[in-house]
């Protein structure tokens, strides 16, 4: 193998059992989280502009039941399902209420928004772990693949010295291809690491935002229907 034929490819094909072995653990590990970007990417982008259009039309609605029709057309934006489930269980309390054919109490009406509350807040929880669904993978990538090609290199390394130790050279055209397609491992670990660290972060932060903005709506239409409960009232 000559040096102007010491392509990348070649050396990988001439490398040890262990480094081949740590390189297609590598390249399963790219595929996974490049496979979980692009996965998220079409997703976060999907939900938000679905969220633009649900919140246009929840606030352009005269009713909830007018608003509730629209929401079920919106079923990757967080804020409609957190409204359904919410609106859901407003309906299912209000027909309990209304079989009894009994005036609210005030107690009445706080267990009526505390059970709300509850089910808007388990919907806000469900839809983050939905956003955030195989994140994690990206940071154990990005934690673990420099380690793993760290540990191609080191062996890789082991086996040029005893290569030499063998030959009983250490020239540098002895040393030279073991240690090239060592250090190869600890590269393709490294671009395995930085995107999936790079990416975990900015989706993370997504997450973050798609957090406070269904807090910020939830408040909104708890609001809304503790006014409508006092209206009545």
């Amino acid at each position: 193998m000559t040096p102007s034929t010491l392509s990348i490819f070649e050396m990988m094909a001439h490398a040890g059992v262990v480094v081949k072995l740590v390189m297609l653990c590598l390249l399963i590990f790219s595929v996974a989280s490049w496979a979980i970007v692009l996965t998220k990417w079409i997703m976060f982008h999907r939900a938000r502009n679905a969220s633009l259009e649900f919140l246009d039309t929840f606030w352009d609605s005269k009713t909830f039941n007018e608003a509730y029709d629209a929401a079920r057309d919106f079923p990757l934006s967080p804020e409609a399902t957190v409204f359904v489930t919410g609106y859901n269980e407003l309906k299912k309390i209000s027909a309990v209420h209304g079989s009894a054919r009994a005036p609210q109490t005030l107690e009445m009406q706080l267990a009526t928004m505390d059970n709300i509350k509850r089910s808007v807040r388990k919907a806000q929880f469900l839809e983050s772990d939905r956003m955030a669904r195989f994140l994690t993978f990206l940071a154990t990538a990005g934690s673990a693949t420099p380690f793993i090609g760290l540990f191609g290199t080191v062996w890789g390394i082991m086996t040029s010295f005893k290569e030499i130790g063998e030959r009983g050279s250490a020239s540098l055209a002895v040393v030279a291809p073991g240690i090239s397609e060592a250090l190869v491992a600890t590269a393709a670990g490294l671009a395995v690491a930085i995107p999936a660290v790079m990416f975990y972060n900015y989706f993370s932060s997504r997450v973050v935002e798609v957090e406070s903005d269904m807090e910020s709506f939830s408040t909104d239409f708890i609001n809304l229907i503790e006014r409508d409960i006092l209206a009545r009232s």
